[in-house]
């Protein structure tokens, strides 16, 4: 049974009533970032009872020592852990002597959490009476800044019911906080300077080891019915915490308000002898502004992201929320201003996968970048590993390699390895043809070659010089094989012959083949230095050459399907219909023994290849390999709805292409997976965007043109999105009874609709009927 608390909703995601077991969920839930910072939706008063606390400053880490059994040649020293910052949004509030906390009330109303998508902020409210028999009203506002990124706000208001009052605000900073996720429960932050001052506080703190300096800041002030009021606090510290305390005599039915504005300023973006001064700075700024113009504008900044990255479903309001939540929270998590930064599976909203990188980023959320925003978003996050080459060339060296052979890493935040599994760490080597591919990918669809000869194919020879080392020449099969290899399914591990690690092989030689030629020609100069600075031979091309030509793929001649595998057919091959529902989730019920030697696959592994290179199979192809492995498929992880409901929309299935939508768009809302008090889904999130564009909108780029072969669930009476394509600005309406695209701007655009050309004219409809 999945959960069904959230109330549905077009722009926001509503929690009413309040359930002790549901606080976790909920503080992932509704979790709020702005690119730089992000945390989850802990009460900012006390709360005792169950509760996942996390803030989080973007790029900053701390390389926990490995924990494993034994040691294994190659192995990554560390698993980088996202960490769990100084806490800045705390406020104890004592009421009449006593500490509201919502794990002690004696009784609780109307309990309403609201994250407000369109507008992006968070508010509560709700009404309290305390065990001694004060009865109060609560409400608090809460977001961070897209403007000014390292500053976020809050308004907590306290209203008494039932009488006068003695009300005290303690607003806090704290640097004496752990990480949920850690291996040896090490000091991760080291405290240096607590300062306090007026209604300004300071604390300065830096991680051990990685020693990311930063400076967490608050600034308060006290408003009694909404008139600011001029009030000295009195000051308390220690060495790791600070607060100031306001003691107020409110009268029934007076409203006292605090405004805290609070953050980081960190030595990624300032000197950390500055850093105080630099929070200083911003503090003024908000005080200038306030928070209600801080407020305006947040909501100016978010309908700038919506005017671009919108989709809008009619006649579905779970589809519409579902949508909406997840490029809410892609937009939350990065938006492309800092190259430094990635985006990692959980954003900042929990610390599990611990590292800010995986291939997520280059296979499904490159294309949402690509088209919601400028190009430029996107080639800084390919730029990102371009300026980790280095590393990776370090990793695969680690395990063996060669001559500049790339590996890049399964999980990173400085281009390192930091995986802690070594079924991963040294197995799943199909990441490295992600990377390949999302250069390919950003050609494809911006037109841009010139990252290409810049930086890009830099990068395909360091992967294709692995590739060549990784295979080996069977004499038996008189073919290039790749031994011991885990595919995107992770439900096998240690296998040979992965049929997508293989293709992908091929691939990524023959397209680096490519450029290559293509630089020699038209780029003389820049392959010249390029050949100079890797040392590339004639012989060598020729061995990748051979390699690719040679390479083996298991096929079976009875299903008439490429294999997952060599051994996949040994597999007692009982579909997931017939797999009793009481052993569902197998990841939480069986042992990995089990799971191992089974035909179950978590993910999408042979149809991740026919969904990246669909161009290369015909539809009868995608739909015999779909109807062959699907049916195993449990689809356990966040990325498999998406490419399943993609390929079902390819094949005219809408009724299931729609049942994947609703999975992977609702994925966190409805709890599929039983995890998501740990944190979202971030990555595969931009899969959902893909479902839409790519899967019923039937968008591609062939032949540098775009395509679109538009299909509608039956459940909608219309959807519409827009996309950036090489900077034309294209809206896509799709009803029942036919598309309508809309093209901005004063030039015109060809597309092709279900392989017709159509010209689109400037600031027109063009009516496409069924």
């Amino acid at each position: 049974m999945n959960q069904d608390y959230i109330k549905p909703d077009n722009w926001s995601i509503i929690e009413e009533g309040f359930d002790t077991n549901r606080v976790k969920s909920s503080e992932s839930l509704f979790s709020i970032g702005n690119g730089a910072m992000g945390q989850r939706a802990n009460f900012e008063e006390q709360y005792t009872g169950p509760s996942f606390r996390g803030s989080y400053i973007a790029g900053v880490y701390y390389p926990d020592k490995t924990r494993v059994g034994w040691w294994k040649n190659g192995y990554p020293k560390y698993f980088a852990k996202v960490l769990n910052a100084p806490n800045w949004i705390g406020i104890n509030v004592i009421i009449n002597g006593e500490t509201l906390d919502l794990f002690k009330v004696k009784e609780m109303d109307g309990f309403r959490r609201e994250l407000n998508m369109k507008e992006g902020w968070l508010s509560r409210s709700f009404t309290a009476t305390l065990q001694n028999q004060t009865k109060v009203k609560v409400e608090v506002l809460r977001f961070l800044s897209l403007n000014l990124d390292e500053l976020g706000a809050i308004r907590y208001n306290v209203t008494p019911i039932n009488g006068d009052a003695e009300i005290q605000f303690q607003p806090y900073l704290d640097t004496g906080i752990t990480n949920e996720d850690t291996n040896w429960d090490h000091q991760f932050w080291n405290t240096t300077n607590v300062e306090i001052n007026s209604n300004r506080a300071f604390i300065e703190a830096h991680t051990m080891k990685t020693n990311f300096h930063t400076c967490t800041f608050m600034e308060t002030s006290i408003f009694i019915d909404a008139i600011k009021q001029n009030i000295n606090p009195e000051h308390f510290k220690t060495n790791k915490f600070t607060s100031l305390n306001y003691v107020l005599k409110i009268k029934k039915e007076q409203t006292v308000g605090l405004v805290k504005f609070g953050g980081y300023t960190v030595s990624r973006n300032h000197k950390e002898t500055e850093l105080i001064d630099a929070a200083k700075t911003i503090l003024s700024k908000a005080s200038n502004l306030g928070f209600l113009s801080l407020l305006e504008d947040q909501k100016k900044s978010w309908a700038d992201i919506w005017n671009m990255s919108d989709i809008t479903i009619e006649g579905d309001v779970k589809a519409q929320q579902g949508i909406r939540f997840n490029i809410f929270q892609l937009n939350q998590t990065y938006l492309g201003k800092d190259s430094r930064l990635n985006i990692g599976p959980k954003g900042f909203t929990g610390e599990k996968y611990g590292g800010s990188t995986y291939w997520d980023t280059e296979a499904y959320c490159i294309p949402f970048y690509m088209a919601t925003k400028d190009q430029q978003v996107a080639r800084n996050l390919l730029e990102y590993r371009y300026n980790q080459l280095d590393k990776a060339i370090e990793n695969a060296e680690k395990l063996g390699f060669f001559n500049g052979a790339a590996l890049y890493p399964m999980v990173t935040m400085n281009g390192e390895e930091c995986h802690n599994e070594w079924e991963i760490t040294f197995e799943e080597i199909h990441r490295n043809g992600a990377i390949a591919f999302a250069i390919y990918n950003y050609h494809r669809y911006t037109g841009d070659y010139s990252y290409i000869p810049e930086k890009g194919l830099e990068v395909l020879i360091g992967i294709a010089r692995f590739w060549q080392q990784r295979a080996t020449y069977s004499e038996d099969k008189n073919k290039y094989v790749i031994l011991g290899v885990t595919g995107p399914n992770e439900y096998e591990n240690n296998v040979n012959n992965n049929w997508y690690t293989n293709y992908l092989a091929q691939w990524c030689i023959n397209y680096t083949l490519e450029n290559i030629e293509k630089l020699e020609s038209d780029f003389p100069l820049e392959f010249s230095k390029l050949k100079d600075k890797v040392n590339i031979s004639t012989k060598e091309l020729n061995d990748w050459k051979r390699v690719a030509d040679n390479i083996y793929f298991p096929y079976s001649e009875k299903h008439g399907v490429y294999l997952q595998q060599d051994g996949f057919l040994d597999k007692e091959l009982i579909t997931v219909n017939d797999l009793n529902r009481s052993q569902r989730p197998i990841n939480q019920k069986w042992s990995w023994d089990r799971i191992l030697r089974s035909p179950y696959i978590k993910q999408a592994d042979v149809l991740q290849g026919f969904y990246f290179f669909e161009d290369q199979f015909a539809t009868a192809d995608l739909e015999r390999h779909f109807d062959f492995y699907e049916p195993f498929t449990v689809h356990e992880s966040s990325l498999s709805p998406c490419v399943h409901s993609i390929q079902a929309a390819k094949l005219n299935r809408m009724e299931q292409a729609y049942a994947f939508y609703l999975r992977t768009s609702r994925l966190d809302l409805d709890d599929y997976n039983k995890e998501v008090e740990e944190g979202l889904h971030i990555t595969s999130m931009a899969g959902t965007w893909m479902s839409i564009v790519e899967g019923f909108g039937g968008m591609r780029v062939k032949d540098n043109a775009l395509h679109f072969d538009p299909k509608i669930p039956k459940e909608w009476a219309s959807y519409s999105f827009k996309i950036n394509f090489r900077n034309q600005i294209l809206k896509v309406s799709v009803t029942q009874q036919g598309t309508k695209f809309e093209l901005e701007g004063n030039d015109e655009l060809q597309i092709f609709i279900n392989d017709t050309l159509q010209v689109i004219k400037s600031n027109k409809y063009e009516h496409v009927s069924r």
